[in-house]
């Protein structure tokens, strides 16, 4: 899980984010558009309710040091589910690349269709 931030804002609710969620079993990508001062709360609620019921609990989860993703709420969600967390260091292709190249794409997916417009 990652966040990409920095994004034109668009859509009828302004959004200037995008959580992008990578799933290594199943080799797909899941985006969803966030604001970028979205909560920890914000996040979980999209995860719970746009994601979890759809792939089911994650085992494991790698992602960057993200305060929305180490808070208070986020370690005890881990606990609940038994899910095992690692985490990356930030720019570390080596780490985590499928997610940094998907994120890659996205921002020159988001590019083109900006400038195109």
């Amino acid at each position: 899980m990652d966040w990409l931030t920095g994004l034109p804002p668009g859509g009828d609710k302004s959004y200037d984010s995008c959580l992008v969620i990578v799933d290594r079993f199943r080799k797909t990508s899941i985006f969803f558009p966030c604001h970028k001062d979205d909560t920890a709360m914000d996040a979980a609620l999209l995860i719970w309710n746009r994601v979890i019921s759809w792939t089911g609990i994650f085992t494991k989860i790698l992602s960057e040091r993200d305060p929305k993703f180490t808070s208070e709420l986020w370690t005890s969600i881990y606990q609940i589910f038994r899910t095992k967390l690692s985490f990356s260091t930030a720019y570390h292709p080596q780490t985590d690349g499928l997610t940094e190249r998907m994120i890659q794409t996205l921002e020159g997916m988001v590019r083109r269709v900006c400038a195109y417009v």
